[in-house]
């Protein structure tokens, strides 16, 4: 497996470059898993608090310690140092709402039936949502004494019965929709969007340092207590807007004098981020609860054209590796081993079987998770194996098993193709006709997986509810 960063960006320790195989870019980390020196929570180890943050649309070069040297990403890049950097993390959608309800569940989002986005628009599926019924990682986690708070975009239902109060979240401040003017928070069909958990509550801040002031203040009051804390910003989603560009949406929205600087203000966006994931990260530290907090850090999809993926093919709302392999990281001081890097296979789904089992919390029984639990390779730095993981949307759909990934709908409406990610980590070169037979397995293995993930799939209701 391939890690970006061809000039070793800081932040990401030492590495080595071995040049195994024609056009081949192997990179070996020179810091390496060593499962002896990490050890498991003691038994009798206070419940340790979570912080999981998602960016929203970032690339998985958009970060100083994954490649990128147009700007610098410093807190990100010093939580990689901290902690463990993953080059092989996938989210199970490709576009927002879809990873949300798999990030919250645990389990492929067509099973919660939201296998697309909700839109904003009222003739489309505005009246959409995660359902009540839905087992989510907040609810196991409050009923392991976990005060939870979520802060920033929701986009899992716009109408209050999909609220996240009714998720197991105890705080919530922030948007519903996909996306809301930075500076206004009115969304894009001119709705202003800016809750206090059921009710809306206008506040005036530019969204991002609103989030993560949110966020900071969350860590204080419940430095106490254990707490589930999830920062899911806006940032570098569009409309782009910097700290101090005008609003484009709402009663007070601005035409544009000129066209966008868009690369200026993406830049912006990002490091905005990046200084609010400091602060959160400095909170943390500064209250004493580094050895007893796991970070998490993700972005919800691939980039769009207007940011970096890196090394890899396609952008959001794509099944090319560019649509949903993204940027992670993990830091738990004095657990999780600093300046390591992992190169196995990892998918959003994973966070809630390792947020409970770390919490000592569990699922009903019958109710079974997509997604395996990654505390043996934070903790003890062992192997997960070769995995199967699926990827559907908009009648395009991708597979991978082991290193071997089909992909049906992108380059052919109708011929899949498939590539052997060890060698070929961009996608350039189509094996199928080579390999006839793995690609009629890995066809037949994708229709169980989707008629398995659609059985029973909770359904949609068919007109918006009031």
């Amino acid at each position: 497996m391939f890690m970006a960063g061809v000039n070793n960006p800081s932040g990401c320790g030492p590495f080595r470059k071995s040049g195994v195989g024609r056009n081949r870019l192997l990179w070996i980390p020179a810091i390496l898993f060593v499962g002896s020196s990490m050890v498991a929570l003691p038994a009798k180890a206070s419940p340790p608090n979570f912080v999981v943050v998602m960016a929203d649309d970032m690339g998985y070069g958009d970060a100083s310690c994954y490649g990128n040297q147009a700007y610098q990403t410093p807190a990100l890049d010093r939580l990689a140092r901290q902690g463990m950097r993953f080059t092989d993390f996938h989210t199970s959608g490709t576009v927002c709402s879809p990873t949300r309800a798999g990030l919250l569940t645990g389990r492929y989002q067509q099973r919660a039936g939201i296998p697309g986005v909700i839109n904003a628009a009222f003739e489309e599926n505005r009246h959409h949502g995660l359902s009540p019924s839905e087992i989510t990682f907040p609810e196991r986690l409050k009923l392991k004494g976990y005060t939870c708070g979520v802060f920033g975009k929701w986009h899992l239902g716009y109408q209050k019965q999909f609220n996240p109060l009714h998720h197991g979240f105890d705080r919530f401040r922030g948007y519903v929709s996909g996306n809301i003017d930075y500076i206004s928070h009115f969304d894009r069909v001119e709705v202003e969007d800016w809750w206090d958990g059921l009710e809306l509550v206008p506040e005036e801040g530019y969204s991002t340092h609103l989030i993560s002031n949110h966020a900071v203040r969350f860590i204080k009051e419940n430095r106490d207590r254990p707490f589930c804390l999830y920062v899911a910003h806006e940032a570098p989603h569009s409309p782009y807007q910097g700290p101090n560009d005008p609003p484009v949406r709402g009663s007070a929205k601005q035409k544009p004098v000129a066209k966008p600087d868009i690369p200026r203000t993406y830049q912006e966006m990002m490091q905005e981020m990046d200084r609010g994931l400091g602060e959160v990260v400095a909170t943390i530290d500064r209250l004493g609860l580094g050895e007893n907090t796991l970070v998490f850090f993700l972005s919800d999809n691939g980039g769009t054209p207007n940011g970096s993926n890196g090394p890899l093919h396609g952008f959001k709302g794509q099944v090319w590796e560019g649509g949903h392999r993204v940027p992670a990281v993990a830091r738990w001081t004095g657990r999780i081993r600093a300046g390591s890097v992992c190169d196995q296979t990892a998918i959003s789904l994973d966070l809630m079987p390792t947020l409970l089992e770390l919490a000592g919390a569990d699922v009903p029984a019958g109710h079974q998770l997509d997604g395996v639990s990654l505390v043996p390779v934070l903790l003890k730095g062992e192997l997960l194996g070769e995995r199967k993981l699926y990827w559907e949307y908009s009648g395009k759909r991708a597979m991978r098993d082991g290193l071997w990934k089909l992909v049906v709908g992108e380059k052919d409406a109708k011929q899949p193709a498939l590539f052997h990610l060890g060698e070929d980590p961009g996608e350039h070169v189509d094996l199928a006709s080579a390999q006839s037979q793995r690609v009629e397995r890995m066809l037949a293995d994708f229709d169980a997986w989707r008629e398995d993930v659609l059985a029973g799939a909770t359904e949609q209701p068919e007109k918006e509810q009031k």
